[in-house]
């Protein structure tokens, strides 16, 4: 018996029509199921090969500002999508925390509406020891992006040590 991968995770919320705003329209998931009467709504990156990936219910019961969830990171599938996220969070005035390298990831740290972490992220097909986290400029073009995180990559210094 083993684990074969995250099936879901969910956050509870004070606001759910603010938030099932941010999920839909700004990150793009899909809404597989909801109940107004329990106050829940399901979400999927890919519904037609999952119901849901992401839930959100309402009746958070912890105060503004309390540490629940560390992150929720969203893969994505190429660079575009990073930078155009890069374009879309700063149009609508997304709080970002950091857009980074991890040398096998690029991706970009932010906020939702209610202050939960999340990430959406491209996986490099390289293996790189972590922690390596490196700040990028995501107004590069993708050339230039992923000069940048080989310079980084080669760069080292204490945090970076290849995998053996």
């Amino acid at each position: 018996m083993s684990i074969t991968g995250l099936g879901h995770t969910g956050f509870w919320v004070d606001d759910l029509e603010k938030m099932r705003d941010f999920y839909s329209r700004v990150l793009g998931l899909t809404v597989t199921d909801e109940d107004e009467e329990r106050r829940i709504v399901f979400f999927s990156s890919r519904p037609d090969e999952e119901h849901h990936e992401f839930v959100l219910q309402e009746g958070r019961t912890a105060p503004a500002g309390s540490k629940l969830t560390h992150q929720v990171s969203w893969r994505v599938d190429s660079l575009e999508s990073i930078i155009d996220f890069h374009h879309r969070f700063r149009a609508e005035g997304i709080e970002v925390q950091q857009e980074v390298t991890h040398g096998n990831a690029i991706g970009i740290y932010f906020f939702d509406p209610e202050g939960n972490r999340n990430e959406v992220y491209l996986r490099l097909e390289r293996d790189v020891r972590q922690p390596f986290r490196k700040s990028i400029d995501l107004d590069l073009s993708p050339e230039e992006i992923m000069a940048e995180v080989e310079r980084l990559l080669t760069e080292g210094g204490p945090a970076y040590q290849p995998v053996q």
